[in-house]
């Protein structure tokens, strides 16, 4: 059985083998974010990055939303703070980024509407499978928010500038077929095989080689964001030449079995 953490109101853990999941858990407010659960999440993430046994982690959320984004009424209150206290915006985009350089993938389960930051949230992630009636919107235009430049980079690198500047300028909702078709969606499924799709590619990922896998996600999220170390790059790309890792994947191709990591 899967070791769950308590309490139920904040972010929940489970751990089943290789795979971690954290499931957003305020379902009678859509998963809204709380203060409080944006540090949960940042401990959850650290957790899981130092435990060597956890291979992949899936985010989702409980009830029919993954998640409304960060709470408005604490949005507004940081509205009228003194500009010295941390915003809303900071704290929610020191989160998404953390999301996005965890070392190992990230799979977000969209059980249903994303909103809000949480369409940053799932964007951080490496892959987004959704049910095929979710939909999104992002309404910072709407509230008078710029939004914070990493998130808007984020959208930029992922889905284009056409299309971040209709989600971000219109905040026009749209359809699990035009998440897909413009690249938020990875993956699309119904309600009855939603799980099956995120159980395959969270195996895949969980069987995959770690070391190989972290040091790939990590240039690829530099690539997208311009700021290659291509020094690093090759440096692992050679190392990995000798680890271990090669030695297993190849020995495993010889004999016909899958590898052992």
């Amino acid at each position: 059985m899967p070791e769950t953490s308590e309490p139920a109101t904040t972010p929940v853990l489970e751990i089943d083998g290789p795979r971690a999941t954290i499931r957003l858990n305020r379902p009678k407010h859509l998963n809204r974010l709380q203060p409080d659960d944006l540090t949960a999440l940042l401990d959850l993430f650290g957790r899981i990055e130092t435990d060597p046994a956890i291979r992949v982690l899936v985010l989702t959320g409980t009830g029919r939303a993954f998640s409304a984004g960060f709470d408005l009424g604490n949005l507004a209150k940081r509205a009228t703070s003194k500009p010295t206290e941390e915003s809303a915006g900071s704290a929610f985009e020191v989160v998404a980024n953390r999301l996005e350089d965890l070392a190992l993938p990230t799979i977000c389960r969209l059980n249903g509407g994303v909103y809000g930051g949480a369409t940053d949230l799932a964007l951080a992630c490496d892959f987004r499978i959704g049910v095929d009636t979710c939909e999104m919107f992002m309404p910072a235009a709407r509230l008078g928010l710029h939004y914070y430049t990493s998130g808007i980079k984020r959208y930029v690198t992922r889905l284009g500038v056409n299309n971040a500047k209709k989600l971000f300028l219109t905040a026009q909702k749209i359809d699990a077929q035009e998440m897909l078709r413009i690249g938020y969606l990875t993956g699309i499924a119904s309600a009855d095989t939603l799980d099956r799709e995120v159980d395959a590619l969270a195996a895949i990922l969980a069987g995959n080689a770690p070391v190989a896998m972290r040091g790939m996600k990590r240039a690829i999220n530099e690539f997208a964001h311009g700021e290659l170390d291509e020094e690093a790059a090759n440096r692992r790309a050679r190392d990995s030449m000798r680890g271990d890792e090669i030695k297993e994947g190849v020995a495993a191709f010889k004999e016909k079995r899958a590898p052992r990591f």
